[in-house]
């Protein structure tokens, strides 16, 4: 019987493998080995598309005379730097005495590419190739993905997925890059007192980048509109208040053309008019409604890497590739599962053998304690029946949930990175705890036929936040909220107030307030923004009921936002994790914009996305994407090509520059 070789990703992956084998393997150059089997890796990719002068000499030389370039057959190679463990890796391929290789590289596309690719170059034949695919490097999940590995045949079309995702970046990043660089390149190029300039454009990035374009752009055109609001400063048995007047049926100012929305003014006369009618009554209002009400808020959904890179971002200004960084250490240490997820739920099978995560956390000191709630109530049991588990919304890999084993390689992680662990291990704790419960009072007081708004809030159990804390709300209006945060004294004495009473106004007052500029996105924004196909929702709830294909993948976004801030196309500030075009990223949005417009568009940039997707799920074929990315590619070429609108971008171009006087000739 021959031997089974084992093939991962990384090195430090390879020694997991082998450790979990138990078969006393002794050390080669590229490779471990027993009596029964091999252990070997990858060092990332071992090899890559060829570059077009490959093909032909002529390709070397950008010019419009060879585009579209659209081979017919891809040509591959090693790459140069990886050689020496490349032919490690396809000597053992084919050795004579291995008859089962076992495919342990990363469970997602790009593993999957970057295993499929050294076969090919290898020519491997006749062998048995089995797929493991694991959540998380514990020897426990290690040994069932061995166990119960199938056959590679059965992720053929993912194989075909991510050979395709690579053709089409290859595809678009040649043709568009040189076609525009060669139409627009000179003209930018002089604009900026540059020698030459290069234009690179992408699938997923000349998209981002236009997110990006656009934001500033709405920012600078937004006009801010001062608007009036009037208050009431009501005293009820000493429990001082303010409610706030708002334009509904019956005022005198119903529907008037001097309203800013129902509960302002535009100008500050006309609140003052009001005011001095009001202050002429006998100011005792009627209370005309009090309505008591309990809300419950639910723990969040678990952390996929989008959401963790936002947090992340928000919480320890640290951009989205830094948190994969981390999240991916944390995984290869043991301590959490597979990072690179689009899900935020678990599967029914994880979620059955939960109690073992719970198990191993009660060594992690700082929430020890938490567990006793989990294990006293056992509110562990039946989590298969709650939000948090949907095997429909699964497609590789469940969200990131701490694996409760690794815990001394915590010492070795830095500082933020066991943050990071932290909050991944409070947010999978906080599931198994009650909703927060708030208790809301509402009051309407109607004086002289106007009406008066007041509403109130009071955290009345704390739930999950136990496990997360309590969001960080100062007593007055919260952002999110109509509702004033009160002390329990004053809230306990508003509380007897009801309907009919009569309540004292002591005064009015103005507060002016001005319509606010659309936000800048930050890292943490923009890979939610990305997820969510250009659209940055910021409610909870609602992105996971429209989550659909985003724009490039959760392996993928924190990357492409780097390069583009690598290129000088985007601006991150590190303190903020604020995003801000370039004066360089500008003309380039320009320049696509009035060429290849549909680069810019997310639904368009996310559709290729989904159709990637379908390729995976064997719903269409690898030839009639192909067919559709050809003709996309050759039509937008062939369009740049016969442009003659330098003119319009020059216009462009004198816009923008102003807001980048200092760095124009930089």
């Amino acid at each position: 019987m021959g031997k089974s070789l084992y093939i991962a990703e990384k090195p430090s992956v390879a020694q997991e493998f082998a450790k979990a084998l138990k078969q006393n393997m002794k050390r080669r150059d590229g490779w471990l080995e027993s009596d029964e089997s091999i252990v070997t890796w990858c060092v990332g990719h071992l090899v890559t598309m060829s570059y077009p002068e490959a093909y032909d000499p002529k390709y070397k030389k950008w010019s419009l005379s060879t585009l579209p370039f659209l081979p017919k057959e891809f040509k591959y190679e090693v790459i140069p730097n990886v050689k020496k463990q490349f032919d490690i890796v396809s000597g053992l391929l084919n050795r004579k005495d291995v008859d089962t290789i076992y495919v342990c590289t990363d469970s997602g596309r790009e593993g999957e590419y970057i295993y499929r690719l050294v076969e090919q170059m290898a020519k491997v034949k006749g062998k048995t190739r089995k797929r493991v695919w694991i959540d998380s490097q514990t020897e426990e999940e290690i040994l069932r993905g061995i166990r119960e590995a199938k056959d590679l045949s059965a992720y053929d079309n993912l194989s075909a997925s991510a050979y395709l995702r690579a053709k089409e970046d290859y595809l678009m990043g040649i043709n568009f890059s040189r076609i525009l660089t060669l139409k627009y390149g000179n003209s930018i190029a002089g604009f900026l007192h540059k020698n030459f300039v290069v234009l690179s454009a992408g699938r997923v990035m000349t998209c981002v980048l236009g997110m990006v374009v656009r934001r500033e752009r709405e920012i600078r055109e937004f006009v801010k509109t001062p608007f009036y609001r009037v208050l009431a400063n009501m005293d009820a048995d000493g429990a001082a208040f303010q409610g706030e007047w708002k334009a509904v049926k019956g005022s005198r100012y119903e529907m008037s053309p001097k309203l800013y929305r129902e509960n302002g003014f535009k100008d500050r006369e006309t609140a003052q008019e009001l005011i001095d009618e009001l202050m002429d009554s006998d100011r005792m209002g009627a209370l005309v409604s009090v309505e008591k009400k309990k809300e419950k808020k639910n723990p969040p959904l678990l952390f996929n890497l989008a959401e963790l890179q936002n947090e992340c971002s928000k919480r320890f200004k640290i951009s989205p590739d830094e948190t994969l960084r981390i999240v991916q250490e944390l995984y290869e240490k043991k301590l959490v599962t597979y990072p690179r997820t689009d899900a935020r739920v678990l599967s029914t099978a994880v979620a059955k053998e939960i109690h073992k995560n719970l198990n191993g956390l009660a060594k992690y000191e700082p929430t020890a304690d938490l567990l006793g709630f989990i294990a006293r109530e056992r509110t562990h049991k039946g989590l298969e029946k709650t939000r948090y588990v949907n095997d429909s919304q699964i497609t590789d890999h469940y969200a990131i949930i701490p694996t409760g084993q690794g815990l001394p390689a915590l010492k070795s992680v830095s500082a933020t990175g066991a943050k990071v662990y932290d909050l991944i291990v409070r947010r999978f704790l906080s599931i198994f705890y009650p909703p927060a419960v708030y208790q809301k009072l509402s009051l309407e007081m109607v004086l002289e036929g106007e009406h008066f708004f007041s509403g109130f809030k009071i955290l009345t159990e704390e739930g999950f936040y136990k496990v997360t804390g309590i969001p960080g709300n100062k007593k007055g209006k919260s952002e999110e909220d109509e509702e004033t945060v009160p002390d329990a004294e004053l809230f306990a004495r508003i509380q007897k107030l009801k309907k009919g009473d009569r309540i004292p106004v002591k005064g009015f007052e103005i507060k002016e307030g001005e319509t606010s500029p659309p936000k800048r996105y930050n890292s943490g924004s923009m890979i939610l923004a990305m997820e969510n196909a250009g659209q940055l929702i910021e409610d909870e709830e609602l992105r996971a009921q429209i989550k659909g294909s985003g724009i490039g993948t959760s392996a993928t976004r924190a990357e492409i936002l780097k390069k583009l801030i690598h290129i000088k196309y985007l601006s991150l500030n590190k303190k903020t994790q604020v995003i801000t075009p370039t004066l360089m990223g500008e003309l380039i949005y320009d320049a696509v914009d009035h060429s290849i417009r549909s680069l810019l568009n997310p639904e368009l940039t996310a559709s290729w996305e989904k159709g990637l997707t379908l390729v995976a799920e064997g719903q269409i074929t690898s030839e009639e994407y192909m067919q559709k990315l050809e003709h996309f590619i050759a039509v937008r070429t062939n369009g740049v090509v016969g442009l003659n609108n330098q003119y319009q971008l020059k216009a462009c171009y004198d816009k923008v520059s102003p807001y980048y006087k200092s760095m124009k000739k930089s």
